[in-house]
């Protein structure tokens, strides 16, 4: 069951010029190993964070970096099972985010889904679900669905 969904846009460029502003940034929002990646991935998972917060219905518990994005062997993105990041999603009612990101043409976008594997008291009538529940040998609760 979907308990939410955010989106977030960033303007590449605009982005390069806040972090060449304020030095410190790219420390504050990214991990050791995200910092590594190109600018337009940067910003791409800048924008998967903001989704994330969108689709949580906010931030409360949570630091920029409880909010890693990682890639897993076929490069989708995902973001790490941080305690902090558990704990929120199950607050929300959920227990995995779906991730997508894309950058093109001086952008950087994300999608994620918040969504729990039970549904809703007093819903089960409504609705189908987005993706099949995971399995102990299937996918991460965290898996995503594209590349950057």
């Amino acid at each position: 069951m979907i308990r939410g969904i955010g989106v977030d846009t960033v303007d590449i460029a605009r982005f390069e010029r806040q972090l060449e502003r304020t030095p410190a940034l790219r420390a504050r929002l990214f991990t050791q190993a995200e910092r590594e990646l190109p600018l337009a991935s940067l910003a791409a998972r800048f924008a998967a964070k903001e989704a994330l917060i969108k689709a949580l219905g906010g931030s409360a518990g949570l630091g920029w970096h409880d909010l890693e994005v990682v890639r897993d062997a076929d490069r989708a993105p995902s973001f790490a099972a941080t305690s902090a990041l558990v704990e929120a999603l199950a607050g929300s009612g959920a227990d995995r985010a779906h991730l997508s990101l894309t950058h093109d043409a001086g952008v950087a976008t994300a999608f994620v889904i918040v969504e729990s594997a039970a549904p809703i008291a007093g819903m089960s009538g409504v609705g189908g679900t987005l993706a099949a529940s995971p399995t102990p040998d299937g996918p991460t609760p965290q898996q995503g669905s594209e590349t950057t």
